[in-house]
């Protein structure tokens, strides 16, 4: 049996409980992740409203964690959002990645683990491949820029010192900082994890880049190669 709260609509709610004017009144902190998840969805279905249907989506998983890992194939098959409602949530999702690593015009100075952990954690916590990528950093360690270098399990054929230092070159960088995500949300380094470092580590000393570090990124955590004394 259905609630009263799943045949009503938003309409039907007092004007001070409804999502939109509890954002304009309040603004978007003070929403839950339902009220939120709800004005992104904009409609419900014909038998439930625009919340109920967000609290059933949250519902399906891990909370927003779900809405992370689900494709489109996955959302678009839950009844009451299809395609056009899965391409929402999913743009939503891209921009707030997005944002989170947005600072136009700002230097970001890597001084610690941390530093590179709140650059690239928001990004690559959530992937559910491999990828490594290689901070390039000038003489004042600041970053010039972020380079994608493979996607998929890393072996010392995919993560090649040429591959690695093409960029750095190219970009005149002074060193280079490699991190890599771990799908499993466990950041323990593997050992090949160890060996790709010392091997990427010896190219650096020959071509006169140094690696600084190399991070990497399980959910939510992270772990320094270089304060473990792995290289």
């Amino acid at each position: 049996m259905k609630t009263q709260e799943e045949h009503a609509t938003i309409k039907d709610l007092p004007e001070i409980e409804r999502p939109r004017e509890r954002l304009e009144r309040y603004g978007a902190s003070a929403l839950s992740n339902t009220e939120l998840l709800a004005i992104l969805l904009r409609t419900g279905t014909k038998n439930e409203s625009a919340i109920s249907l967000a609290h059933r989506l949250l519902m399906q998983g891990q909370g927003l964690r779900y809405l992370i890992d689900s494709d489109m194939a996955q959302l678009s098959c839950i009844n009451g959002i299809g395609q056009a409602k899965a391409s929402q949530i999913k743009a939503a999702i891209e921009l707030g990645k997005r944002l989170a690593a947005y600072e136009p015009g700002v230097e970001r100075p890597i001084k610690c683990p941390q530093d590179v952990s709140d650059l690239l954690m928001g990004e690559m916590r959530y992937l559910k491949k491999e990828h490594m990528k290689i901070v390039l950093l000038n003489i004042k360690c600041n970053v010039i820029s972020v380079e994608d270098i493979s996607v998929g399990s890393l072996n010392a054929s995919i993560v090649h010192p040429r591959e690695v230092f093409n960029p750095a070159i190219r970009k005149s960088s002074a060193s280079i900082i490699m991190v890599h995500n771990h799908p499993s949300g466990d950041p323990t380094p593997s050992s090949e994890d160890t060996a790709i470092t010392a091997r990427i580590n010896e190219a650096g000393k020959l071509i006169g880049i140094e690696l600084v570090d190399h991070i990497i990124i399980g959910d939510g955590r992270y772990i320094s190669m270089k304060e473990r004394g792995l290289f």
